[in-house]
């Protein structure tokens, strides 16, 4: 099948072509039909998969209509967890858009407001925004949504993880009835579920698995290790092995400062991004980390998803997450548009559980690698494919 065979127009389909895109991927195959219907929809893809161009493409199509823009007025919003993603999928937007007259913007917080309250002064067409950022200027009445015709909830199910759901339902309450409403997350969940069935009405559902040709080349092993000798195992690893690059995930913004310190002082440059970082310096460290001036970049969940680096050797959970989910977006970020990548993981005593449940997700047990030097005092159990937490069992 061909981008053509969908129906697009020609001015996005000569932005496809300069952007080498030659055929649809699944999601886009069966979700671009479906709005382009101006049905409402209901989407499970994982990242990676080409979801932002599913609805970035009809959206686009089904606004170059010559409709004139009113001032603090919007056509398309389009909720995210996340800065990155913001800026992630307004970049497409504006890549997808080059031969139609729309335009688009990112509003997110962490920055001063007063640029983004000016832009909205003209209009704008199709508008990405974190939800608390957005809630606040609609509040201050520096938009208004009585022109809006598309709403997506993109990975809805991380919006609702980080808490959002009181800004998305007060966010709802403000839209016009008469819109279409997509919703996007890599697994619907009851939660996810409960918030379609508020805010959606009648909706096409498309599940997307992927299938072995499609599935990441990334190699998956552990080290299981005392939480004492963490920084030294993975300053060990970065020099043994000669690293290139590493992304690192880490819980909390102390332990990424802490880990930073560490292993500068084994000769080891090192950047950090979290939540306390001014956007302008994540993006600027962001952007030496995608081209390759910083090699080893120490992230809290902040940069689980919405993060898009081409070719990224590996990455490394330093903290095992909490979240089956979390861990899978993690990974993601590595072995992306057909090219390989590693995962790593360093297990302690205390991440038994975890492990177990990330291990009966993937459906196999991870490899265990072991170094000499790194010998545990606290064993990690045999992993458990079927492990079933107390609290849980019958």
């Amino acid at each position: 099948m061909s981008f053509s065979s969908l129906q697009l127009s020609e001015p996005i389909l000569r932005a496809l072509k300069d952007l080498g895109y030659t055929q649809p991927t699944p999601i886009q195959e069966q979700a671009i039909p479906v709005i382009l219907s101006g049905k409402n929809l209901i989407a499970a893809a994982q990242t990676g998969t080409g979801k932002t161009a599913s609805f970035v493409l009809p959206i686009l199509q089904c606004l170059n209509n010559g409709h004139k823009l009113r001032g603090k007025r919007i056509r398309a919003l389009i909720l995210v967890p996340t800065r990155e993603l913001a800026v992630q999928v307004e970049k497409s937007i504006a890549a997808y858009s080059q031969y139609v007259e729309l335009s688009s913007m990112a509003m997110y917080g962490g920055v001063d407001s007063a640029k983004q309250t000016q832009r909205l002064v003209w209009g704008i067409d199709i508008l990405v925004a974190t939800p608390g950022r957005l809630l606040d200027l609609a509040q201050q009445r520096a938009l208004h949504f009585d022109e809006l015709e598309v709403l997506v909830l993109d990975e809805a199910d991380r919006m609702l993880d980080m808490g959002f759901i009181g800004d998305i339902n007060k966010i709802i309450e403000r839209l016009p009835e008469q819109r279409q409403n997509l919703l996007f997350s890599a697994t619907i969940s009851n939660e996810v579920r409960a918030l379609a069935k508020r805010s959606i009405y009648r909706p096409v559902e498309i599940s997307i698995k992927q299938n072995k040709a499609s599935t990441p080349k990334i190699e998956q092993w552990l080290v299981t290790v005392d939480k004492g000798n963490k920084s030294a195992l993975l300053s060990h690893l970065i020099k043994e092995q000669e690293w290139d690059q590493a992304l690192i995930f880490i819980e909390t913004k102390q332990g990424a400062a802490k880990l930073v310190s560490q292993l500068e002082k084994r000769g080891i440059p090192v950047e950090s991004i979290h939540g306390d970082r001014t956007q302008a310096v994540r993006e600027r460290i962001l952007s030496d980390f995608k081209s390759g001036q910083i090699k080893f970049l120490v992230a809290t969940g902040v940069a689980a998803r919405g993060l898009d680096i081409q070719n990224l050797s590996r990455v490394v959970n330093y903290d095992v997450p909490d979240q089956v989910e979390d861990y899978i977006h993690r990974i993601g970020r590595t072995g992306r548009a057909g090219a390989t990548g590693e995962a790593i993981s360093f297990v302690a005593k205390d991440n038994f559980r975890n492990l177990c449940a990330i291990e009966s997700r993937l459906g196999h047990v991870i490899t265990r690698k072991a170094f000499e030097g790194f010998e545990v005092k606290k064993t990690v159990p045999e992993s458990i494919l079927n492990y079933v937490p107390k609290n849980k069992r019958k």
